[in-house]
């Protein structure tokens, strides 16, 4: 990402002679078209790959799963954005050991999310608490519907299952009928759980991205701005991410199911090694657990 940043700076730096209107609105414009593919490039961290991978390793909708990664990604810009506004308007100090904790924060979630898959806990939630399954149609509506026949005065009902679209009484055509539908079928669990994720992932990155911004925009109102923007370019880019890393999960159920057990395993596997790494790194090479810890947010 270093390298990506020396752009960004040297990019300022041309756009730091620009006098005028039109020398603004070239900045604004660079600003905004930077901060939003940076924030699809961050989405690709390996950290935030391996944690949704292991989110979405038993998800069997692609619709869901990029819903997952939107979830993950507003957690990650909530926190961006109220940590790095702190760090930007106020000029929030952050403690070697309080940014070295935030960074262990996300090792021993990459171990939790790791445990959880492995042993089946997520799965067995998932099925407890989700009340529909993803993939199921539309609720059905059953209506009599009297038809008199010639045998006598008898009156038989007959049900009959429609969509409700056909119907006028389209709930699901609300915005609100359809956040139920959609967040109903996910599961309360499968909702809040990327959305914490990203908080943690965002917490631990907030100070580094501040930071860098600092050194890049001046002014406060667009490094603020820059932050949102880096925002939702990360959302973006981790919707697209879940979508495509929930295809091979989804085809290999029905198709390849010894594989797609595997495919879970592996990631609950490596979801626990690489959050092990991220512990040793910042416990003991980074030394938060002696006396003197050093920190340099990246």
């Amino acid at each position: 990402m270093s390298a990506a940043w020396g752009r960004v700076r040297g990019l300022a730096k041309y756009l730091g002679v620009q006098q005028g209107s039109a020398g603004k609105m070239i900045t604004l414009l660079s600003i905004i078209a930077l901060g939003f593919f940076l924030g699809m490039r961050h989405a690709t961290d390996p950290d935030h790959v391996i944690a949704v991978t292991t989110i979405v390793s038993r998800q069997r909708s692609i619709r869901h799963a990029a819903l997952i990664g939107i979830l993950w990604g507003l957690g990650h810009t909530i926190t961006i954005f109220l940590v790095g506004s702190a760090i930007i308007l106020f000029g929030v100090v952050i403690p070697p050991k309080l940014g070295l904790t935030m960074e262990l924060s996300v090792g021993l979630m990459l171990i939790l999310l790791g445990i959880l898959n492995l042993t089946g806990f997520t799965r067995w939630i998932t099925e407890t608490f989700t009340p529909q399954s993803p993939d199921a149609p539309g609720h059905p509506h059953v209506h009599s519907h009297a038809h008199t026949h010639q045998q006598g005065d008898f009156v038989h009902a007959h049900p009959h299952d429609h969509e409700p679209e056909k119907h006028g009484h389209a709930e699901d055509a609300t915005p609100v009928g359809w956040m139920d539908r959609i967040f109903g079928q996910l599961g309360l669990y499968q909702a809040v759980r990327p959305l914490a994720v990203g908080l943690v992932h965002g917490l631990a990155g907030s100070a580094a991205v501040a930071l860098l911004v600092l050194t890049t925009i001046r002014d406060p109102r667009w490094a603020i701005a820059y932050l949102l923007v880096f925002g939702v370019g990360t959302i973006a880019g981790m919707m697209l991410i879940t979508a495509a890393i929930a295809l091979p999960f989804k085809y290999s159920q029905s198709r390849f199911a010894r594989l797609n057990r595997g495919l879970a395993v592996a990631s609950g596997i490596i979801s626990i090694a690489f959050g092990i790494f991220i512990v040793y790194q910042m416990g003991y090479v980074n030394g938060i657990f002696t006396s003197h810890p050093h920190w340099i947010p990246e």
